[in-house]
């Protein structure tokens, strides 16, 4: 039997939570329990959405509903892959949500910058 995208969405999302690197944990201490002005983040969140006639998901480091935003840490795998990352992001954006990239040395080496930048994009 064919397993549902959302659950097989939730499996990923729950590994790569197990899994996170030190800039996701680095960031998460700040954003988790609305501890961000207040705005609720998911961590490792998974996105669906249909592609080419099927059902597909996309598991976002940080999202934050309410504002719309997604936050990708990228490591050096997305060096690599920046054609899949572009598409992913344009899908992404093409749900009417912005995806903002960081990479793991802005978090590791300038934190305040990345807040900063954060803060703009959720208008606070």
């Amino acid at each position: 039997m064919a397993q549902r995208t959302s659950e097989v969405a939730k499996r990923a999302a729950r590994d790569l939570r197990r899994r996170q690197t030190e800039a996701e944990a680095k960031l998460w201490a700040i954003l988790r329990d609305r501890r961000f002005f207040g705005k609720k983040f998911l961590r490792q969140h998974p996105i669906i959405f249909y592609y080419q006639f099927r059902e597909r998901f996309f598991v976002a480091d940080f999202y934050c509903h309410e504002s719309r935003l997604v936050i990708e840490i990228d490591g050096k795998i997305h060096d690599f892959q920046k054609d899949y990352d572009q598409l992913r992001d344009h899908i992404i954006n093409d749900l009417g949500i912005t995806v903002v990239r960081f990479k793991n040395e802005e978090i590791d080496d300038g934190i305040d910058k990345v807040l900063h930048e954060l803060r703009q994009l959720l208008r606070i």
